[in-house]
């Protein structure tokens, strides 16, 4: 008969190795104990004899994809092993069409602030673990008027007025003093020959036109505009976390005090999480972040599954789930993927 094989880390893994740590990953997801041969034995539906399975157990140890906690004769995935189960050997268990009907229902488009909130509510309330959903970032934001107030030596307030609204204080410290005049003219400058302009046309017309005119602003203007462009990136105050507090319900992961702590931390900071985020949004679709994965120190128990979602097309920013390392991967990916794609959907004009 012949035996399929699959290469992993340049090890052959036998078909059946593949479906006993399969069924392994899942029996320790669903109940939260180490997996022994008997329960192998009796959902993974193979005609083996427990000693066949042991090996097979004792190969997948040897490859680093399972561990055996000390205290007990069953073992339990590693992140490799995780890893392994969700880049190929999970069955992803869709939506029906109902949940999605229901999920579609309650991301309302009437107001972009309300709907990000709502889609991490939902996240968490769906999942039972921490939602998160990062704010979207106006790459393309536009400016309506800028002003330029002398502080005092070298230091400048920059106010910046949006398209849409937003007022953005921001200040400066420049190369040399500027007079009253000087800022007046520059501000002027840039409201007439700029407003309506996103901050990267305005950075190219600038660099030509400034050039010609031999203007003694330029370190002012260049000043403006990169203050500007920070001004409309993500910060930790364009984090929208929920359910936090789902996790202290999570058997086996609250019982460790140290590690919730840590994690607490890290939601009450939020910058770690918001890079993690800021680096899912280059990746195409769904992103899982297992453990020690993330390099966020306190999440090593932890895993993190993130989609970025778009507004006309153009990715705006990320959302996700943090939750255990023993989490439902088969359901949680979908979970994540519909609601990043609703959310796009309700942030969207058609």
């Amino acid at each position: 008969m012949h035996t399929a094989v699959f290469l992993y880390n340049n090890e052959m893994l036998t078909e059946r190795a593949r479906i006993l740590l399969k069924t392994l990953v899942e029996r320790y997801i669903a109940d939260g104990q180490p997996v022994g041969s008997r329960t192998l034995s009796q959902y993974a539906a193979l005609d083996l004899s427990s000693a066949s399975i042991r090996n097979v157990m004792a190969d997948l140890e040897a490859m680093g994809l399972v561990s055996s906690p000390h205290t007990s004769a069953g073992r339990i995935p590693t992140v490799q092993g995780y890893r392994l189960f969700v880049d190929s050997l999970m069955t992803v268990q869709p939506l029906n069409n109902l949940e999605i009907d229901q999920l579609e229902a309650q991301l309302h488009p009437d107001d972009p602030q309300r709907v990000v909130a709502h889609a991490s509510q939902l996240l968490s309330q769906l999942t039972q673990f921490a939602g998160v959903v990062m704010i979207p970032r106006r790459r393309n934001a536009a400016f309506q008027q800028i002003e330029f107030m002398r502080l005092g030596e070298k230091r400048v307030l920059l106010i910046l007025v949006t398209t849409d609204g937003e007022v953005q204080n921001r200040v400066l410290s420049t190369m040399r003093n500027y007079t009253h005049a000087e800022l007046t003219h520059a501000a002027q400058l840039l409201n007439q020959n700029y407003a309506g302009l996103t901050f990267d046309a305005v950075r190219v017309r600038m660099q030509a036109e400034l050039q010609s005119l031999h203007l003694d602003i330029n370190g002012l203007m260049s000043l403006a505009l990169d203050a500007s462009s920070a001004a409309l990136q993500p910060s930790v105050d364009n984090l929208v976390l929920s359910g936090e507090r789902n996790l202290l319900n999570v058997a086996g992961f609250s019982s460790n005090m140290s590690r919730v702590r840590r994690l607490f931390d890290l939601f009450e900071q939020k910058t770690s999480l918001m890079q993690l985020l800021d680096l899912s949004q280059h990746a195409d679709g769904v992103q899982i972040f297992i453990g020690s994965e993330s390099d966020v120190m306190p999440l090593d128990e932890c895993s993190v599954v993130t989609s970025p979602y778009q507004v006309n097309g153009e990715i705006v920013g990320t959302l996700g789930v943090v939750g255990p390392t023993r989490m439902a991967y088969e359901r949680i990916v979908p979970i994540v993927d519909i609601t990043a794609k609703l959310l796009s959907n309700a942030l969207s004009f058609h």
